[in-house]
């Protein structure tokens, strides 16, 4: 298991910074999908008690970045294809209605806000570095949520977009991409600046749609790839 920050031992918020520690963990791939978490293990490393830990479990177990096996404990979540397609699906729907949600109530100065969030994306393209993309991806999106002042839909759509980490950087991984993802946006800022909310709804759907047969394509190749090496090895 890799290596996690040490917290700051405040009482009031230790509970929120244990489960901050391990959401962050899970979310830049400290913690793997699939892999066990080892309630022992972690309360030496973070220095706390097993209740409290548990607390945090719970609250990523209802966030669906954990799951608890009967008999068998705690587990990072995986995610099989077919959930991965159906979330893709309701993120597509979410992200056209923040699209034309933004271009309707964002007042002028985060429309600009939003210019400035996708011109940060432009160094981690140019560098190929889809660690970095994802981040600076993330702060787009929050200008975007913030703008659209639909809490619900932020609140559903941040806990989708957390539970698909690991599929959003297997997007950002397949060549060419980054550049394709960068236009994407490009087209959807443009058409928020142009206060144009139906022109804005279909290219986030488009954007959704793309990343979508990016993993899809990608995991497909994958599942071939252990097909073969099981047949290698009869």
């Amino acid at each position: 298991m890799n290596e996690l920050p040490q917290l700051i031992r405040q009482a009031a918020s230790l509970r929120h910074q244990v489960t901050e520690n391990l959401r962050l963990a899970i979310l830049d791939g400290r913690l793997l999908p699939g892999q066990k978490l080892i309630e022992r293990e972690l309360c030496q490393r973070l220095e706390i008690s097993r209740p409290l830990l548990r607390e945090a479990l719970q609250q990523l177990q209802a966030e669906g970045l954990v799951t608890s096996v009967l008999h068998k404990g705690p587990f990072v979540t995986l995610i099989g294809a077919d959930e991965v397609d159906e979330i893709y699906q309701v993120r597509t729907a979410l992200e056209s209605l923040v699209g034309r949600a933004f271009t309707e109530n964002a007042t002028d100065a985060e429309v600009t806000a939003l210019r400035a969030a996708l011109e940060a994306l432009r160094p981690s393209v140019a560098e190929d570095s889809p660690r970095d993309l994802l981040v600076a991806k993330g702060g787009f999106y929050a200008v975007l949520f913030e703008g659209c002042r639909n809490r619900v839909a932020t609140q559903i759509l941040t806990q989708l977009n957390n539970r698909m980490m690991l599929y959003k950087r297997l997007s950002l991984s397949a060549p060419g991409r980054p550049g394709e993802t960068l236009a994407e946006l490009e087209a959807i800022v443009a058409a928020i600046e142009a206060r144009d909310g139906d022109r804005a709804a279909e290219l986030c759907a488009v954007h959704v749609a793309n990343a979508r047969r990016t993993v899809i394509r990608q995991l497909a190749a994958e599942a071939d790839m252990i097909e073969e090496t099981r047949q290698a090895n009869g």
